[in-house]
């Protein structure tokens, strides 16, 4: 019998309240190497606090392990630097600075393996649109270039575990698909993802495994593509 692999990221009993409010109750989940994790669930599930908690945004007990190291004491840019950077829903740009202003402070992280233009040319292949846009203040762009900037700026910090929060929210059904199938590339290419996303059709076509939150808490864990043969999760989710 094979020896079990260690997962990229292990949350165990995570919790969180805010005031009087558990909104997320004792939560574990794992993400592997190289795996998109989906999590799915209705609004004000736990989904944001969720990720939240795990870079330590919102405060929370429990116990967070990445690649077999416990970080559960490790502050924000602590957690940052070990290789876990969240894409937060509403994106976090800096309005009144450029493209490539905003693409260098996501760099903070990085090694000396390459240099800052080197890293914004590799974001550049995968956004080409973002190249256009080089001196455009992030605040002049559209809600899809905007989303391509956050994912972006995420990226110049070469994270081992990419966290996004609903990246497709607001935006037309044709830039989510092309945001979605550009993530869908780059955890191809071995980037561990855990992905909160509303368009649960594109994100399960695209995750290995998914996780359902409701009322602050996991219902269920299974893999995406047997998703269609829950009825009561399969009526909810793909129509």
């Amino acid at each position: 019998m094979a020896a079990e692999t260690t997962p990229l990221l292990e949350a165990q009993d995570l919790s969180a309240f805010y005031g009087r409010v558990h909104a997320l109750k004792p939560t574990s989940l794992t993400v592997g190497e190289g795996e998109l994790v989906t999590v799915l669930g209705p609004n004000g599930a736990g989904k944001t606090t969720m990720l939240r908690a795990m870079t330590r945004l919102t405060p929370a007990s429990g116990r967070i392990f990445f690649k077999g190291r416990d970080i559960t004491a490790l502050a924000t840019h602590d957690r940052a630097r070990a290789g876990i950077i969240m894409v937060q829903e509403g994106r976090g740009l800096f309005g009144q600075m450029t493209v490539h202003e905003n693409l260098t402070l996501g760099a903070y992280t990085m090694d000396a393996s390459e240099t800052v233009e080197e890293r914004i040319a590799s974001v550049f292949t995968l956004f080409p649109r973002l190249k256009e846009r080089y001196e455009q203040i992030a605040s002049s762009l559209s809600g899809g270039e905007q989303q391509m900037l956050a994912i972006g700026r995420a990226l110049m910090a070469k994270p081992k575990l990419l966290m996004l929060d609903e990246p497709s929210l607001g935006l037309a059904p044709r830039v989510a698909s092309e945001i979605l199938e550009t993530l869908g590339q780059l955890n191809r290419q071995g980037l561990g993802i855990l992905l909160v996303e509303q368009k649960a059709p594109l994100a399960l076509r695209l995750a290995k495994r998914v996780y359902i939150l409701s009322l602050g808490g996991i219902v269920a864990e299974l893999p995406a593509n047997e998703i269609k043969s829950h009825h009561d999760l399969s009526r909810y989710y793909l129509h």
